[in-house]
């Protein structure tokens, strides 16, 4: 039987953040996370902010998230900062999380290539940037959401067999 993975979902977006409008990414990442048999044990809707989004990521993976997901900051504006802020407090980037996400979003739209989504282990936790658009950020965690178990498994240092 396999374990339950407990996720936290971050939202990182300063107009969200401000109440100027309604966060959707992050709802559509909890969904996402339902239909996948995963519960979600913590929510956020952070602001652009480097030291924040390193501060969240890390109480999260304190509070036993095994993975983190956050929606938004990963593009090339000024304030989108959620990549620096990950490979901050990161242990080891895992570089093919971000590469199966843009190669499988360019059949989609021509700028995933502006992406800096990304992976990580962090403490204990998978962290995975995903984009800010509420279907893009379905959409890539349906792109890698196969390897993200056992990385999980790996990550919180269970034992596997493979």
């Amino acid at each position: 039987m396999s374990q339950v993975i407990s996720v936290g979902v971050i939202t990182v977006s300063d107009r969200a953040a401000a109440g100027e409008y309604e966060d959707h990414g992050g709802p559509a990442v909890r969904q996402a996370c339902s239909e996948n048999g995963w519960e979600v044990i913590a929510e956020a809707v952070i602001p652009d902010d480097e030291d924040r989004i390193s501060r969240t990521i890390l109480s999260f993976s304190r509070q036993g998230c095994g993975l983190i997901l956050t929606t938004g900051g990963t593009g090339i504006a000024l304030r989108d900062v959620t990549p620096e802020a990950i490979r901050g407090i990161m242990r080891v980037e895992i570089p093919g999380f971000g590469e199966t996400m843009r190669m499988r979003s360019l059949e989609i739209t021509p700028n995933a290539i502006l992406s800096r989504s990304l992976a990580a282990i962090v403490e204990r936790s998978l962290v995975i940037a995903l984009p800010g658009k509420p279907s893009g950020a379905v959409e890539c965690l349906d792109f890698v959401k196969g390897a993200i178990p056992h990385t999980v498994k790996l990550a919180v240092g269970v034992p596997t067999s493979c």
